[in-house]
């Protein structure tokens, strides 16, 4: 990844966040189309946040994104709206594939992981930090 810094306000920054998100009962209710329709879902409402999609992909029965964001966002309220938009367009799109594997309007588990990610390893910045010059008094 290059140094593409998001400039917003009187901030600069280079967030990125790595977000995994299961279907409920984890069940293996993906196929190729839904995951490539997914991408599309995902990158669109991302760009409405002011959120870059970085990378997509998925498995059957979970999917992950990395994604830069800028730190005023607040990262509970955009996955929830990744995750109710998403499953409502899915469940509208697929609905006779996921009749399948769901009874009820459901599609995501309720929890999610995510996790903050960057350039450099935690140690290199660490050392980073630690060789700066102190000035003389």
């Amino acid at each position: 990844m290059k140094n593409d810094f998001v400039s917003k306000g009187r901030s600069v920054s280079d967030l990125k966040a790595h977000l995994v998100l299961t279907t409920k009962y984890r069940r293996k209710a993906f196929n190729t189309e839904m995951l490539e329709r997914l991408h599309t879902i995902f990158e669109e409402l991302l760009i409405k946040w002011d959120c870059k999609l970085v990378e997509f992909n998925g498995e059957d029965n979970h999917v992950h994104l990395l994604f830069q964001y800028h730190p005023d966002l607040e990262l509970s309220k955009l996955v929830n709206n990744l995750k109710s938009i998403s499953s409502r367009k899915l469940r509208q799109e697929f609905s006779e594939h996921l009749k399948a594997f769901y009874s009820k309007d459901v599609f995501w588990n309720g929890s999610y992981f995510i996790a903050s990610c960057g350039g450099v390893t935690v140690s290199t910045l660490k050392k980073y930090i630690e060789n700066q010059q102190q000035p003389e008094d």
